[in-house]
C-alpha cells in the first residue's frame, strides 16, 4: 500500500520558510519542528462548533495550508508526518495517552498521535499537535537525560507500559503524555479522532484550546483566559471579555483565519464566562 501524498508540498515548505526540500537531517527535523509549532496553531473550533474533524490528508492540506486554519494531534501530526516521510525521513506515526494535569500515576484513554523518527540509528519522538505544552525540537528516544529544547526542557522515562513524557514547568517535572511503539493504523487513529471531536466526556467537545509558539513565547487560549508564557520570565494573563475581543485574538495572536458559522458567535458567548 502507497503512502499518502502531500499535493501542496511547495506551499506546505513555504510557510515553514524553505524555499526548496531540504534533506532529511536531524537539522531540519529541529527546524521543521520549531518552525511548525509557530506556524499553524494548534485548535479545536470546529469539535465545540459540532462540525466534523476530517482526518484524511486533502481534507488536513485544505483546512490547514488554505483555509487558514489550525488543528489538533490528529490533523497536525499527520499533516507532519507525511511532510517528513516525502523528504525521506524514516518515520511512522505512534500514540500516546494525555495525562497532563492528572494525579501522579493516572491512565488514560489512548487519545494523541505522534512521531517516531529514526536517524543515524538514534531513535526521536517528533510533536507538532500537543497544544500549549507542544515540545519545540525532537526529543531522544532511548535517554532518560534532561534535554533541552528552544522552551521548557524535557525528558522521557522508560517503564513497563512504554514511556512518559514529562516537561519541566515552574521547576517541577510534569507528566505529560504516556506513549508506547506500538504499531498503528488509520482506523486506529480514526476510533480516537471520533473519541476527542464528538464524547460528551471528551474536553475537546466543551473547552476552547488553543495555543501556538514563537521565539521565548508561548501563547495559549482556554475558553476565555488569554495567556502569554515567557520563558524563563513571568506570564501576562488576561480574562476576555467578549466575542469580538476574542475573535480578534485568535486572528491576531494565533493567526488563525476564523470560520463563518450562524452558532459561531453564542458559542463563544458562553466559553467566556466560563473560568479556567
Amino acid at each position: 500500500m502507497s503512502e499518502p501524498q502531500l499535493t501542496n508540498l511547495a506551499l506546505y515548505l513555504q510557510r515553514l520558510g524553505f524555499d526548496a526540500a531540504p534533506a532529511p537531517t536531524l537539522d531540519t527535523l529541529r527546524q521543521l519542528q520549531l518552525r511548525h509549532t509557530g506556524a499553524f496553531a494548534f485548535e479545536n473550533l470546529n469539535t465545540l462548533l459540532g462540525q466534523p474533524v476530517l482526518i484524511d490528508l486533502p481534507s488536513i492540506e485544505q483546512k490547514v495550508l488554505h483555509d487558514g486554519r489550525g488543528g489538533y494531534c490528529y490533523e497536525l501530526n499527520n499533516l507532519f508526518l507525511t511532510l517528513l516521510q516525502t523528504l525521506g525521513f524514516d518515520a511512522r506515526g505512534i500514540t500516546g495517552r494525555v495525562v497532563m494535569d492528572q494525579p501522579e500515576g493516572a491512565w488514560a484513554a489512548r487519545t494523541h498521535r505522534l512521531s517516531l523518527v529514526t536517524l543515524d540509528g538514534v531513535r526521536y519522538i517528533t510533536d507538532v499537535g500537543f497544544g500549549g505544552m507542544v515540545p519545540t525540537a525532537p526529543l531522544i528516544l532511548d535517554t532518560d537525560a534532561e534535554q533541552l529544547t528552544p522552551h521548557e526542557p524535557y525528558r522521557i522515562e522508560q517503564h513497563a507500559d512504554g514511556y512518559t513524557l514529562r516537561a519541566n514547568v515552574g521547576g517541577e517535572w510534569r507528566a505529560m503524555y504516556i506513549f508506547d511503539l506500538q504499531r498503528q493504523e488509520d482506523i486506529d487513529y480514526t476510533l480516537g479522532n471520533w473519541y476527542v471531536s464528538t464524547h460528551p466526556d471528551s474536553s475537546f467537545v466543551k473547552q476552547l484550546m488553543v495555543a501556538r509558539t514563537g521565539e521565548g513565547w508561548r501563547r495559549t487560549l482556554n475558553n476565555g483566559s488569554f495567556a502569554i508564557h515567557h520563558m524563563g520570565g513571568e506570564s501576562e494573563r488576561r480574562q476576555v471579555t467578549g466575542v469580538d475581543e476574542l475573535i480578534g485574538l485568535l486572528e491576531n495572536e494565533f493567526d488563525i483565519r476564523v470560520p463563518q458559522h450562524p452558532e459561531l458567535g453564542g458559542v463563544i458567548n458562553q466559553l467566556i464566562t466560563i473560568r479556567k
